[in-house]
């Protein structure tokens, strides 16, 4: 891999990991003080263009001067889940074809695999 293109894949994470901060920086209740957190668990879908281990190398690095520092980033990744819309099959696209495995009708519509969230915040008692 060329080095501009791993940068381009590290910004595009440390943008994410910027936000997933941010956001879990601010679900803090701001009567609690000294607040740990210990994990940050995601959902991530296999669709979401995000690279797992660059993700957490970044949310680390941005973690150090937040409430987050130390906290792990927990990531599930979400299968890509789609239905037909002419026979109504649903199944976990495992390969890059995006046809029907029943009846390869290309009208389909992905239900899953396209997730970032945070699923929740876990703070130290």
């Amino acid at each position: 891999m060329r080095a501009g293109v791993l940068g381009e894949f590290i910004l595009h994470e440390m943008g994410i990991a910027m936000q997933i901060i941010e956001i879990a920086t601010d679900s803090i209740p701001d009567d609690m003080e000294n607040v740990i957190v210990e994990r940050v668990n995601l959902k991530v879908g296999k669709l979401a263009a995000v690279v797992p281990d660059s993700l957490r190398f970044c949310f680390d690095i941005i973690a150090k001067d937040t409430p987050l520092k130390g906290a792990k980033l927990v990531i599930k990744e979400i299968d890509v889940v789609a239905r037909c819309n002419d026979c109504h099959t649903e199944w976990t696209i495992t390969e890059p074809v995006f046809s029907c495995k029943k009846c390869k009708s290309g009208s389909i519509e992905i239900l899953s695999g396209r997730e970032l969230d945070i699923d929740s915040i876990e703070i130290a008692e």
